[in-house]
């Protein structure tokens, strides 16, 4: 099966969208799958609006059909719905090759976040993009639900996974974090409006506050906040480093589709404190013990519509319970997964053209 995986999100973007996919493609290469990356390093790109880290690619549409006419695959698997996500939709539409796609990121909420329209306006333009897709991966069963309800049915699970060789408890205490006030509380993602970071910063807690990360949030919160201490994006043992030195995670997030970062924290051994929505629901459970495919004796995890009350109570829980739960998350379970879905997308009989 060749694979043609088309994404708007790539490196040098740091976030759960570049790492997962990565981590597939890693995956679906040792397996010896044929894959074709179409990612904005192949095109001429702008900075996105209001977010200059991020870079979109400039009128991508003939250069994303000409490559994928060159590597003629049997299926497509699109991640993001940019404008190359759009041009590789039209492309799978008139060459009639199918495509899945995913829903990493709610975008209807991150736009309503950022311009204070109702998140209902910008569902139809999801619903439009997806409807062709012979699957749509999603991480969590509520995410599934949630789409349901909103037009889009044909979803499949891809769950998500962690590099066991990278996140683990054993790694020495990061510099910048050791002789910080304890206990030290640590979030690690985008510095951005919609992950809701000021909840974190603004809670009555004892301790140390620390974020890993960028984003265009930054220097203001920095100017707000400012004995928080703000240590940048890191990645690779810098980031387990820092997992490994703090005493809570922190998630504070109320949009996410998942939080790759939750089960990397957990994996080092970090207990986390997180509000009862979903994304922290599928993945650590309302008692903060797993769902029912994961479930533990041992609690890892406090969620409370309160986040200061889940501070206080994740800073109680066993990291020993907390490593081994992260540690059951695996990228090849996950892959497990994509290929699936892929498999039948591409087995599946032709079905009428959409919009």
């Amino acid at each position: 099966m060749k694979i043609a995986l088309v994404t708007d999100a790539w490196f040098p973007q740091v976030n759960g969208v570049v790492r997962t996919l990565a981590a597939t493609v890693a995956e679906l290469d040792r397996r010896g799958y044929e894959v074709e990356l179409i990612t904005p390093q192949r095109f001429a790109t702008v900075p996105m609006p209001g977010y200059p880290s991020i870079r979109l690619a400039l009128a991508p549409r003939f250069s994303a059909r000409r490559m994928l006419d060159a590597f003629a695959p049997d299926i497509v698997h699109i991640a993001t719905e940019g404008p190359i996500g759009w041009s590789a939709r039209g492309w799978c539409k008139a060459r009639q090759v199918p495509f899945t796609s995913a829903f990493h990121t709610r975008f209807p909420d991150y736009l309503a976040v950022r311009t204070g329209i109702d998140a209902d306006r910008f569902w139809p333009l999801m619903r439009r993009f997806h409807a062709p897709s012979r699957a749509v991966l999603v991480s969590t069963p509520s995410l599934a639900d949630e789409l349901r309800q909103r037009g889009i049915a044909q979803t499949a699970h891809w769950s998500r996974g962690i590099d066991r060789w990278l996140f683990h408890p054993d790694h020495s205490p990061h510099p910048a974090m050791v002789d910080l006030p304890r206990p030290i509380l640590l979030n690690v993602g985008r510095v951005s409006e919609e992950k809701n970071l000021e909840a974190f910063l603004a809670a009555d807690v004892a301790g140390s506050k620390v974020v890993v990360g960028d984003g265009p949030a930054l220097d203001d919160l920095r100017k707000r906040f400012p004995n928080a201490h703000f240590l940048g994006a890191l990645a690779g043992e810098e980031l387990a480093q820092a997992y490994c030195t703090a005493d809570c995670f922190v998630f504070p997030s109320l949009t996410d589709t998942f939080g790759l970062v939750l089960i990397e924290a957990l994996a080092c051994g970090l207990p986390v404190a997180a509000y009862p929505v979903s994304g922290p629901l599928d993945v650590l459970g309302r008692e903060g013990r797993g769902d029912a495919d994961t479930a533990m004796p041992a609690t890892v995890a406090a969620l409370d519509d309160d986040l200061e009350v889940a501070i206080g109570r994740a800073l109680q829980l066993d990291r020993k319970a907390a490593a081994v739960f992260g540690s059951r998350f695996s990228w090849d379970r996950a892959t497990d997964q994509f290929v699936a879905a892929l498999s039948a997308a591409v087995a599946a009989p032709r079905e009428p053209a959409f919009a």
